[in-house]
């Protein structure tokens, strides 16, 4: 048996890694999109580094577009197996792939409007609405905490990862020449205080394992100054600024946290008296999928909903569909919060937002998640003081601020106690995935110091033999 690792191999998006047998039969972990990666993103998300019409399995661990996000361009370069993956993942997984094929089409249209006046050839998207509709014929849904046979050979297990709702670990039993090898891939791990999620669960002692390392060298700072640190920043750009509170937040997750933390702030009386919009059918749509799987909330979330049938939603909160209405924002005038995608700021409707608001002092982008360093939110994250959007330089004079408290990604100190259940001795080798080259290496360091003695950080495309 060997793997391979074709994506989140010392970056973070576009997690892929295949395994592939003896018998010849390869199972692929994951389908994700490379996001944020400047101009070398399309050219990744092109070049598979394998051939997907060899696959026979995918195996998908949440629905996030850096983990599944290219999975209609699977199928349509010749995938034709079943994807396993838990039914919260299922629903979310086919919204987030419409919208993904919805907004590439969109830029397509501008890119080949530029392209025609250049006397260039036209581009094609990644994949269209109907490739992403097709392939949702191939899903396969199973539950957590039981082993599912996905042929002779191999054995699958998810448990949950508690990063976003449906979202899994992977353990893995394969048979091969007489022997059984334990396999678990984490997938993103969550956080053990987070605010609507139960803790990450333990999973079985395995031989390899793939762990994410998004903040493996970082503490985020306590969960529970969420909603203080929102009714900071509402306070200081809406009441005391008269601005606009622009907060880029992935649709699935963040948003729903977001929302979450402005409900308490409501009914602790402590929430301004003004318009709060969610400014994305995405997250919308995500939002009524969430509140679907009550029983994957924690307790503190079982026991406000003894009382509050709806705990997303609050006086003031509108929620945005169409373009038209969206633009209309940019034309206003009054304070307010205006909460959209996407969390790195890079596509959607908050990137509009952003261009129309970044040069006014009185506004401010608050994130509130992991952006990658290339990517719009990344490099106001880093202190830009010009940015470039839909190909205009612009100044960055509105306030950039982060809370670092709202990340679904768990720190190192999540993530060592995630690995706590397993024997250090009985693990072969370990492979950090899905994580900055820096943060990694670092990570590697405390990984050593816990015990496990072969720690691994593969290269893009790097393949090992296993067993």
């Amino acid at each position: 048996m060997k793997i391979a690792f074709h994506g989140a191999a010392r970056v973070v998006t576009g997690s892929k890694h295949l395994l592939t047998l003896k018998n010849g039969k390869k199972y692929l972990l994951d389908c994700g999109m490379f996001q944020g990666m400047g101009p070398q993103t399309d050219t990744l998300n092109r070049d598979w580094g394998f051939t997907p019409s060899e696959v026979d399995t995918l195996i998908l661990s949440h629905a996030h577009i850096d983990h599944s996000g290219l999975i209609p361009k699977l199928v349509k370069d010749g995938f034709s197996g079943r994807i396993f993956c838990t039914p919260a993942t299922k629903e979310l997984t086919g919204i987030l792939l419409e919208d993904s094929a919805g907004i590439q089409e969109d830029e397509v249209k501008y890119t080949n409007k530029k392209r025609a006046l250049e006397g260039l050839p036209y581009v094609q998207p990644l994949y269209t609405e109907e490739d992403a509709r097709n392939a949702m014929q191939h899903f396969q849904t199973v539950e957590y905490d039981t082993w599912q046979a996905i042929d002779e050979n191999v054995q699958v297990m998810w448990t949950d990862a508690g990063h976003i709702i449906g979202s899994a670990a992977v353990s893995l039993r394969i048979k091969e020449d007489g022997r059984e090898i334990h396999l678990t891939f984490s997938g993103d791990v969550g956080r053990y205080r987070d605010v609507i999620l139960k803790s990450p669960e333990e999973f079985p002692q395995a031989d390899y394992i793939l762990i994410e390392s998004t903040y493996g060298n970082s503490l985020h700072d306590p969960a529970d100054t969420t909603s203080d640190l929102l009714l900071k920043w509402i306070v200081r750009t809406c009441l005391e600024k008269k601005g606009k509170l622009i907060i880029p937040a992935f649709s699935v997750g963040r948003t729903q946290e977001i929302l979450f933390a402005l409900n308490t702030l409501e009914e602790e009386h402590r929430l301004p008296p003004l318009d709060y919009f969610v400014d994305s059918p995405l997250s919308i749509a995500a939002t009524e999928v969430v509140k679907k799987y009550p029983q994957l909330f924690n307790k503190t979330i079982q026991k406000v909903l003894e009382t509050d049938n709806d705990p997303f939603a609050f006086k003031g909160l509108k929620y945005i569909k169409t373009v038209a209405e969206s633009k209309l924002l940019n034309y206003r005038s009054e304070p307010c919060v205006i909460i959209s995608a996407s969390g790195m700021a890079d596509a959607g409707r908050v990137k509009h937002h952003i261009n129309n608001s970044i040069e006014n002092s009185r506004n401010t982008v608050l994130l509130v998640g992991y952006c990658e360093p290339h990517s719009l939110g990344g490099r106001l994250m880093a202190g830009a003081k010009e940015v470039h959007i839909f190909g205009a330089l612009r100044e960055v004079n509105a306030e950039i601020g982060s809370i670092r408290s709202m990340s679904a990604h768990g720190d190192y100190e999540d993530l060592s106690q995630f690995l706590a259940s397993q024997d250090p001795k009985q693990v072969k080798k370990l492979f950090i995935v899905h994580g900055e080259y820096e943060v990694q290496q670092a990570f590697r360091d405390r990984l050593i110091r816990k015990g496990f003695t072969d720690v691994e950080i593969p290269e893009l495309h790097y393949e090992i033999g296993l067993g």
